[in-house]
């Protein structure tokens, strides 16, 4: 399988978003509440991540979903451990509120490692759609994808790629791409199950992934709890536009 691309973006030192959010702004790298996020249930932090590459299986394939493991071509459903995915979308300018109207962007390998809709030297499933999909976030800044837990290969750590894209109505077009990864440990837990245990040994970790490492990945591993037959995860993440 191809490479990822070099690394973009870095994380911001505590010093920088002080710089861009005024004094005001350490207790929000701290952990605060975004003011005038609407939810009583939980008010997540405004935490700025580091953006990291594209990689090559980027594809804008207009699919408006929330539930991406069926593939609209054939209807069949990739099978793997059910995975539920949230994320909180900020933007961080001289303050943080939460940003609705962008567009975040989901895609991914399945428990086999295979993406859909591309050439591979391992692989060729051009014209399938399977685990690709995106949705628009609502007043509080929120989108939910249903997915499953990515499978591996063998040039890569664990991880689901995300693009974040300006809401339709601003003037100024922009996006931020990065990745996210797994706690090696959970993911070991998880591939006891099928049908990721039939693959054997996966064979990268996160210390050994190059863009883990150099991207900053760290901030990037997602926290997953058991929730039903699955497991369930949220993300917080603020982005730096004007």
């Amino acid at each position: 399988m191809d490479s990822d691309d070099v690394i973009r973006g870095r994380v911001l030192s505590r010093r920088e978003i002080v710089a861009i959010m005024g004094a005001g702004g350490a207790a929000l790298l701290l952990g605060s509440p975004v003011p005038g996020r609407a939810d009583s249930r939980r008010t997540p932090p405004c935490v700025v991540r580091p953006e990291m590459t594209e990689g090559p299986y980027f594809l804008d394939e207009h699919l408006d979903r929330s539930d991406i493991r069926t593939d609209p071509t054939d209807g069949l459903v990739s099978a793997g451990a059910l995975l539920t995915l949230t994320f909180n979308v900020s933007r961080l300018t001289n303050a943080c509120a939460p940003l609705p109207g962008a567009i975040v962007d989901v895609w991914q390998c399945d428990a086999a490692g295979v993406y859909s809709g591309v050439v591979d030297p391992l692989f060729n499933t051009v014209g399938k759609k399977f685990l690709r999909g995106y949705q628009v976030s609502d007043a509080n800044g929120r989108v939910n994808f249903t997915t499953v837990y990515p499978g591996w290969y063998p040039q890569r750590t664990v991880h689901i790629h995300f693009k974040i894209r300006s809401p339709a109505a601003e003037k100024a077009s922009w996006e931020f791409t990065s990745q996210l990864f797994f706690d090696d440990a959970f993911t070991d837990q998880v591939y006891e199950r099928a049908p990721y245990k039939e693959r054997g040994t996966r064979k990268l970790l996160n210390t050994d992934d190059g863009i883990y490492q150099r991207g900053g990945g760290s901030a990037m591993v997602l926290s997953v709890k058991e929730s039903g037959t699955g497991y369930a995860t949220t993300f917080d993440v603020a982005v730096q536009h004007a």
